[in-house]
């Protein structure tokens, strides 16, 4: 339940359109449903403007299944992250409006007669790759911000293996209110762009790399270490980590 539906519950209640027993039991499970194996967040919606999300891995079929009908129950969105897609018919089968972003790992049902998560903000949240082949933690960062109410642009295989690439773009880096840039190897390209830009930039290190990358650890370091001021870094292929953080200082710096 969100601000909205919560104003709404209670002005039908003040006007007497609603009876008090009605109420309680649409909120019966507010803000807690425990479920046994879970306990869902109804109050994360008026506390953080988006309902809770839900982490795939390890939970089964059936769990995952339930939380999102949980959640759907309640008025809210559902974006499961790092869901694979052979996991997806089930969801579908049950929910038929559910939609698959196989880049990003990302399965999303909206609320309603939605086409498109509603718009929050009219900053630009832009999302740029070193390489192709970070594209996965980079389209796990640009799905989410989208499903958080951010308009997102992309630019992607820019790494400073052809730094005239960045240069390129400089229009359309420097147009963006937040930026995510996301590098495996020694992960240099967050320095780079955060030394053209007066805007927060958010670098997300990859698991992309050959053996002394250590799965994202030298990327890790090297963004850590940036002389660039401004660059906030997340953890190792936390693309939803990144496109969360983004969206809320987009949606701070922007609300319509």
């Amino acid at each position: 339940m969100d601000k909205t539906a919560l104003e709404k519950l209670l002005a039908e209640i003040r006007d007497g359109k609603t009876s008090i027993e009605t109420a309680l039991r649409q909120l019966k499970h507010y803000p807690i449903e425990n479920m046994g194996f879970a306990r869902v967040d109804h109050h994360r919606t008026l506390r953080q403007g988006q309902p809770e999300v839900i982490y795939s891995p390890n939970k089964t079929d059936r769990q995952v299944l339930d939380i999102a009908g949980s959640i759907r129950k309640a008025g809210g969105d559902v974006l499961i992250s790092r869901f694979e897609k052979k996991r997806f018919n089930a969801l579908k089968r049950r929910f038929t409006t559910a939609r698959y972003f196989e880049d990003a790992r990302l399965a999303l049902i909206l609320g309603g007669k939605k086409k498109e998560p509603k718009r929050l903000t009219d900053k630009i949240v832009l999302v740029c790759s070193a390489g192709t082949s970070d594209i996965p933690v980079a389209e796990e960062a640009a799905i989410t911000a989208w499903v958080m109410g951010c308009p997102v642009e992309r630019f992607y295989d820019a790494g400073v293996a052809g730094i005239h690439r960045v240069f390129a773009e400089h229009e359309l880096i420097t147009k963006a209110s937040v930026l995510i840039v996301v590098a495996g190897m020694e992960g240099a390209l967050p320095s780079v762009i955060g030394g053209l830009v007066d805007k927060p930039v958010i670098a997300v290190p990859t698991s992309v790399g050959y053996g002394a990358s250590f799965g994202g650890v030298a990327a890790l370091l090297g963004m850590l270490n940036s002389c660039a001021a401004g660059v906030t870094v997340v953890n190792i292929d936390n693309g939803f980590g990144a496109g969360m953080a983004a969206a809320r200082i987009a949606r701070l710096d922007g609300k319509k």
